[in-house]
């Protein structure tokens, strides 16, 4: 027994060093690291804590307060809304500010760090708690900035970048979004023109949510098209304000009709813009969402951008046939003609079923032809077909749905350049689309698949 006695000494000691060092040195240590993290932290504050923001520079006194939904708002020197993504990117940059070390415990001139007269003085509230910090010149070394906070009236050298913080103004401040709503939960739009009106709305399909048109016609519409118009005008910011007041009554008098209203209805509420271009040779364009908001200036070419007809908005597809409903696809050239069969998802040719087809171009060919749009309007309404070489058509498609009946046909005529004059159920008219389909079209033999073990020509 006596044997174990040093071993049994010795880890008692262990023990007893791990004891002292875990509820002795581990907490001390940590303490210090936690004081010296704070000595370092420029703001006593988190970012969520933070409920108020004042900043004072040589020409503006801005108060931002939060608002609703992790909003902010500007409170002075007017009440409207603020750009929160600005106030959190700075509201971020000073909490996440760091001392570098401190230059001056009791300074008594503050002139060398441009802190006599400060550039920029920042008021930070949580809750009863606040700060003030007094920014002055750039540092010895880039990206750094004195500073004061009036608690302890140290001047420190801070990681602060001069470009986070200075030449922000109350207009880098405000909220420049026209409107605010989610494009995702959109379901009802209405472009009003000067002389005409068109309508959308979306399908109530669990899925994709399709638009379709409702006035002036029922229609598919472009998905792209409408789903680009709405992005622009989630992204409609304004360049500048024309707030309520005498500027703002004089500038409403002389703006006379507007180039288009439009109308977003999202969860059963509306918002309403109405964009002007008064003088085009001027380069002014302004929108109107109402008569006690701003008038807000934005950039011209928005307008043109979201002036379309109805064209432009419809779905331009010219066999009006989604590639799935197809069950039977009818070809004819000047130089071939078959019939293509889906059978449970494997296509085959009417007149070979027992062929093996490539199915990969079969259903490349059946894929170009449901979705061949119309890209120039020839003609409204079709009238004489023989002028465009529709009456002897450079190729024929005719397509049977699941039902057994005739969706479709879509005939292509006379080339011209890059593009074939087109009619299709899909559209009433006489378009053109792009030519390159004419090369597209596999023959029948070139649908046919190869047998694999068949010997290669001798050369």
């Amino acid at each position: 027994m006596k044997r174990y006695w040093p071993t049994m000494l010795m880890a008692l000691v262990l023990a007893g060093l791990g004891g002292y060092l875990y509820f002795v040195e581990f907490p001390s240590e940590q303490a210090r690291v936690q004081a010296d993290e704070e000595e370092k932290q420029l703001l006593p504050f988190e970012e969520r804590e933070i409920t108020g923001l004042t900043i004072r520079t040589e020409t503006e006194h801005i108060v931002l307060s939060p608002g609703t939904d992790h909003s902010w708002r500007i409170t002075a020197p007017m009440q409207a809304p603020a750009d929160s993504r600005e106030v959190r990117a700075l509201l971020r940059s000073l909490v996440l500010g760091k001392v570098s070390r401190v230059v001056e415990e009791h300074a008594t001139a503050l002139d060398p760090f441009g802190l006599d007269n400060p550039a920029l003085v920042l008021t930070v509230q949580a809750g009863s708690r606040q700060e003030t910090l007094s920014l002055g010149d750039a540092g010895p070394i880039s990206s750094t900035l004195y500073a004061m906070r009036d608690s302890d009236r140290k001047v420190l050298l801070t990681d602060l970048s001069a470009s986070a913080f200075f030449n922000k103004t109350l207009h880098t401040f405000r909220k420049k979004e026209v409107l605010d709503f989610d494009r995702s939960e959109t379901d009802r739009l209405r472009f009003t023109y000067p002389n005409t009106e068109i309508a959308l709305h979306r399908i109530r399909d669990p899925g994709t949510r399709p638009w379709q048109i409702s006035f002036p016609v029922e229609a598919k519409a472009d998905q792209t098209a409408v789903n680009l118009m709405l992005f622009q005008l989630e992204d409609l910011k304004a360049l500048g304000f024309i707030d309520p007041g005498p500027e703002r009554k004089t500038l409403a008098k002389r703006l006379g009709k507007p180039k288009v209203k439009i109308t977003v209805h999202e969860d059963g509420a509306a918002q309403t813009v109405k964009l002007f271009h008064p003088d085009p040779s001027s380069g002014e364009a302004y929108a109107v969402t109402s008569k006690t908001d701003p008038i807000y200036r934005i950039i011209p070419s928005v307008i043109q951008r979201l002036t379309k007809d109805l064209f432009a908005l419809r779905d331009k597809r010219l066999l009006g046939v989604d590639q799935e409903d197809i069950v039977i696809l009818q070809v004819k050239t000047r130089e071939d003609e078959y019939t293509l069969i889906n059978q449970s998802d494997v296509w085959v040719l009417e007149d070979q079923p027992h062929e093996t087809l490539d199915q990969q171009a079969v259903t490349l060919l059946v894929s170009r032809v449901a979705g061949l749009p119309a890209e120039l309007r020839v003609v409204k309404k079709a009238g004489p077909l023989a002028p465009y070489g529709l009456t002897a058509p450079s190729a024929e498609f005719k397509a049977t749905g699941k039902d057994g009946t005739v969706r479709g046909r879509l005939v292509l005529g006379k080339r011209t350049g890059g593009l074939v004059y087109a009619i299709g159920p899909g559209l009433s008219g006489i378009y053109q689309a792009r030519a390159d389909i004419l090369s597209q079209i596999p023959s029948k033999g070139e649908l046919l698949t190869k047998d694999p073990d068949q010997e290669a020509p001798a050369p």
